[in-house]
């Protein structure tokens, strides 16, 4: 799509609606990007630009661009990232692998073949017709390129690795690329997992005939004009040059480092008994499970790093915690249906006296805004009164007019001077505050105070059913208060080990809401109160906190 030039029809700054949307619509495009992510890739403050422009073939396309770089683009209200984007995130979309002379045709407009692709020892990825697919070279785990697939997974095996694989969209060198800061591809090792190919690849392009063998891909491209083209060539295909320099024991080394699920491993039990050791007392008992991760492990976690039981091998707390129960540890028991807590933990566990307490480091709570982190501090929040026209002709001698702002005590000084002036009595008749339309004041620190006319709506928690039966935990009007709702969203994330959204608030203007899978609300208290120090009269639903199980 951007092999040859485009003509850009305009650039301008994203609004803060526009910004706030477009992290919602790439929320749900992507769903394996996390919230943090999110707020990453689309950032709350940095600048960020929307170009509209024309491809070559008179295709309109928008494209998002944040820091000089474009990092997505929609075409037809379906959103891609750039090889910009995939260069950071490399797992977001399923990805197939070629080989480094086959990215020379895709930059030119090319499609990719089947035969053109690198089947790893896993298989191929589970695709269907029409899912969006990242391309990558053997050897680095960095797209280069992103298409969408001409045919399911099955069909591609079905045909024996024939036909056309991919309509290519972007590639790494494409005019795209280069309206960027035109980046060289960089180095993402293989996962691994996987071995890696690059020393077979190698091997293999030495050889003359095998480098006959690449250049004679099926690839379909374009000519000057933009018609369709095929190159075909009689010779075999890329699959069975392959499978003939595995015969010649040209198979790698299997990787020594340690995968990512044995790093998990280490960090989740580090946080464990870093937990027991220095923050968890007798006193506590029973504890919640939940309570214990979100509380207390995350806060052990070293800065840097992300806890994610996820990604380790018992992928579920629970898993975790029977294994340090079959350790003597700790004892866990079910309580209440369903819900369990930690009754009892030996102290005196090897364990737990020979774990090594790491260096302290700054656990307080941050809101990243761009790449810059902030503390979060709660605003001074003060009600206002508003001169409605009925009472114009009242408060008019002490100069105001119609929809003047005024503070409490200014209300009561008019009020009384008026009294005494006329002779009235009763001076201090709370009807005419009855009267005054409401407004407030909110104001943080090193801001400028921000004045709107009504009533601050608090921050709203409440409970939902969904159709599967589960319960979300749904918060709204975080912004009032200067809360960037994704930003609230990634650290429950990683406080409740459970999946979050960030979606537009019904019925609200510019106003997006934060679901949280079950009932967090007693996590919701503990940030909203404990940690930004909120005001508890800003802050309706937190009743609705599951109750503490009784030891039976």
């Amino acid at each position: 799509m951007f092999a040859k030039a485009f003509r850009v029809k305009s650039n301008t700054a994203i609004k803060g609606s526009d910004r706030r949307r477009l992290r919602a619509d790439v929320a749900a495009a992507f769903p394996g990007l996390g919230t943090d992510q999110v707020s990453v890739l689309v950032p709350g403050k940095e600048e960020l630009n929307t170009v509209k422009l024309y491809a070559h073939r008179g295709d309109a396309v928008t494209v998002y661009v944040s820091g000089g770089n474009p990092i997505l683009f929609e075409l037809e209200k379906n959103l891609y990232p750039t090889v910009y984007t995939l260069w950071s995130y490399p797992d977001l979309l399923p990805t197939f692998t070629t080989w480094p002379l086959v990215l020379e045709k895709l930059v030119g407009g090319a499609d990719l073949m089947l035969p053109g692709l690198v089947v790893p020892p896993a298989g191929l990825p589970q695709v269907q017709k029409g899912d969006l697919c990242a391309i990558t070279l053997v050897g680095n785990r960095a797209p280069v390129a992103v298409g969408i697939a001409a045919m399911s997974t099955a069909e591609m095996l079905t045909s024996g690795l024939k036909g056309r694989g991919f309509s290519m969209l972007h590639t790494y060198q494409d005019h795209l690329w280069r309206s960027g800061d035109k980046s060289s591809l960089p180095s993402i090792a293989p996962l691994a997992l996987d071995p890696p190919d690059l020393e077979k690849e190698e091997s293999i392009t030495a050889d003359p005939a095998m480098q006959e063998d690449l250049r004679c891909l099926t690839l379909e491209g374009e000519d000057e004009n933009g018609e369709a083209q095929q190159q075909m060539c009689g010779r075999k295909s890329l699959s069975e040059a392959s499978e003939d320099s595995n015969s010649r024991g040209l198979n790698p080394d299997p990787t020594d480092s340690r995968t990512l699920q044995e790093q998990m491993d280490e960090l989740l039990q580090r946080c464990f008994l870093h937990a027991l050791k220095c923050q968890v007392k007798k006193a506590d008992l029973p504890l919640l499970t939940s309570i214990f991760l979100g509380n207390h492990m995350f806060s052990c976690c070293p800065k840097g790093r992300q806890l994610d039981i996820k990604k380790s091998s018992y992928r579920k707390l629970s898993k975790f915690l029977q294994q340090m129960q079959q350790e003597q540890i700790v004892q866990v028991e079910e309580l209440s249906k369903g819900v369990e807590s930690i009754v009892a933990v030996d102290w005196k566990h090897p364990r737990i006296t020979s774990f090594v307490i790491p260096e302290p480091s700054p656990t307080s709570q941050t809101i990243q805004e761009g790449s810059r982190e902030q503390p979060y501090h709660p605003p001074d929040i003060k009600s206002l009164y508003c001169v409605p026209a009925n009472m114009t002709l009242l408060f008019q001698e002490s100069g105001h007019k119609k929809g003047s702002i005024l503070e409490g005590g200014e209300v009561r000084t008019i009020i009384i001077n008026y009294a005494k002036k006329n002779d009235l009595v009763d001076a201090n008749n709370k009807k005419c505050f009855e009267k005054l339309q409401p407004a407030y004041q909110v104001s943080f620190p090193g801001q400028e105070p921000i004045v709107k006319k009504g009533k601050i709506c608090p921050i709203d928690i409440s409970l939902a059913q969904r159709a599967s039966n589960k319960k979300v935990t749904v918060v709204r009007n975080l912004e009032p208060y200067g809360l960037d709702p994704c930003s609230v969203a990634s650290i429950l994330q990683q406080r409740c080990q459970a999946s979050t959204t960030v979606t537009p608030a019904p019925g609200a203007k510019d106003s997006l809401q934060v679901q949280i899978q079950g009932n967090q609300v007693h996590h919701l208290s503990r940030l909203l109160l404990e940690e930004y120090r909120l005001p508890r009269k800003y802050i309706q639903g937190l009743e609705k906190a599951p109750k503490p199980a009784k030891k039976k």
